[in-house]
């Protein structure tokens, strides 16, 4: 879109809060950048430069606006919606792969040569791999120096600066002040001891009924739960595990974080957004789909429903395989099961967690007889857990979704249904649709639509890519607890 200089120019003039993470702007007289719904009087339009990302702007000399804070709006859309290499390279460096692996890990895990993948993401955003990183560095640092008591030099090891010099010049460089004069700025500060608070943005509007509600009743016990009106669960982190807690808001998400190792900050908060797919596009996604004269009424009705994923992809297959052909509740009894005999155990005083959900290797053990399931559901879980252990299957944020589709498709007892949900839920795929659905062909009989899933596919033809979101509105037509925000 930033190629789009007549459109982004209308955007800021409006202060336009939609477009903010689709592109960013710079202002040639004072050197600083901006996000579209920047409160400050509009620049002349000649004095405007637009940019795909902040690390495209802080590469070109221009430093992060004091008063709109650019580096904290939501992401662009564009990377959670795409499939080409550029988006789930985006992916994947929001999840860390950078900082851990640095470029030549980020370049084997999407099949590039080091090379090849700096010029694909210099040629459409500016800026390599290393300076996106380095951008999300900057406001790892930035949340770190402003909500905790942590020394520099502690905020500067969390935040993955690889020295004290580094991380001065980088605050300094993007903010325009030093790590102590952004401190000073500060309201608050927290206590060091791993807990975080924090706000995550996103664009209006935000349905949150069916978002919390689901995660709420399909929590895994010991896992997941509801308590005091946030969605709390557990998260296995490169560096450690992390407790969460999520509690809506009209303008943003609530987010405390409790992490035994706070280099794992950036990677937590990319998956809690995940999660929430709070980096969604609502407004072009309801305009899609509300020109069906069957959605109209259910779009109009509640705007702004989103998907709801996952924190970990091999987690949630596994838990789709478990609830096949059965009820949520016996879906999360079996989930709670497998939880407390192959779960490693974590302490949370804050609440009821009592696990982390087990890992592929630690399941690729297990008897398959000691499972209360049919035989032919043990041989699925089995083969999938082998499959996961072995890295045969990518189910991260940077997967290839129909390669990783065609190999779900290719194991014995993966149907259509477990594997769009995965695609769903999982990887992420917008477009995922699952027509065999008992919830959603009741739905769509009752509005009038065709039910059967040959008719519907062709039907939903019209409502790509978009069709994931479809299944949210469908789905709320019914009576089911996961479309109820819990009290």
């Amino acid at each position: 879109m930033h190629n789009d200089v007549e459109r982004c120019v209308r955007a800021v003039q409006s202060k336009d809060a939609r477009f903010d993470g689709w592109f960013f702007t710079a202002v040639l007289t004072t050197r600083i950048y901006c996000r579209a719904s920047c409160p400050v009087v509009p620049p002349k339009p000649e004095n405007m430069r637009f940019y795909p990302t902040a690390a495209a702007a802080q590469q070109a000399g221009f430093r992060a606006c004091k008063r709109c804070r650019p580096d904290a709006s939501p992401g662009s859309p564009q990377w959670n919606e795409r499939a080409d290499v550029v988006a789930r390279a985006m992916r994947l460096i929001a999840d860390g792969v950078v900082d851990r692996d640095g470029v030549p890990g980020l370049s084997a895990r999407l099949g590039y040569s080091t090379r090849q993948l700096e010029r694909l993401l210099s040629a459409e955003l500016g800026a390599g791999p290393l300076a996106l990183a380095r951008a999300q560095r900057a406001q790892s640092a930035r949340i770190l120096i402003e909500t905790s008591s942590l020394s520099m030099s502690d905020v500067a090891l969390a935040a993955g600066f690889s020295s004290i010099r580094a991380f001065n010049d980088t605050v300094r460089t993007v903010f325009a002040l030093s790590p102590t004069e952004l401190r000073k700025r500060a309201k608050r500060c927290a206590p060091s001891s791993g807990t975080l608070s924090l706000r995550l943005p996103f664009r209006a509007p935000l349905c949150p009924d069916n978002l919390f509600g689901h995660l709420a009743a399909t929590a895994v016990p010991g896992v997941e739960e509801w308590r005091d009106g946030a969605y709390r669960r557990t998260m296995r982190l490169p560096h450690g595990h992390g407790i969460v807690a999520l509690r809506p808001f009209p303008d943003h998400i609530a987010c405390q974080l409790t992490l035994t190792d706070l280099r794992d900050l950036s990677n937590a908060i990319s998956r809690c957004r995940w999660m929430l797919d709070l980096d969604a596009d609502p407004t072009a996604v309801d305009t899609e789909l509300a020109k069906d004269p069957g959605l109209e009424p259910l779009v109009a009705k509640a705007p702004g429903r989103r998907v709801p994923r996952t924190v970990d992809g091999a987690e949630f297959a596994v838990r789709a395989v478990l609830g096949q052909q059965v009820s949520t509740a016996a879906a999360r009894t079996h989930a709670g099961r497998l939880v407390l005999a192959h779960g490693e155990p974590i302490q949370d005083p804050a609440g009821g967690l009592t696990h982390l959900f087990p890992t592929p290797e630690a399941l690729a053990s297990l008897d398959p007889e000691s499972l209360a399931l049919p035989r032919s559901r043990r041989a699925t879980l089995t083969n999938l857990v082998s499959e996961l252990a072995a890295n045969e299957i990518d189910l991260g944020v940077g997967s290839d979704w129909e390669r990783t589709r065609a190999q779900l498709a290719a194991l014995p007892g993966f149907g259509p249904w477990t594997v769009e949900t995965i695609a769903m839920r999982a990887l992420g795929d917008p477009d995922a649709f699952i027509p065999h659905d008992l919830g959603v062909r009741v739905a769509a009989e009752g509005l009038g639509l065709p039910s059967t899933p040959a008719a519907l596919t062709a039907h939903a033809s019209a409502w790509r890519p978009w069709r994931a979101y479809a299944v949210q509105y469908l789905w709320a037509t019914g009576d089911h607890p996961i479309n109820l925000l819990p009290q």
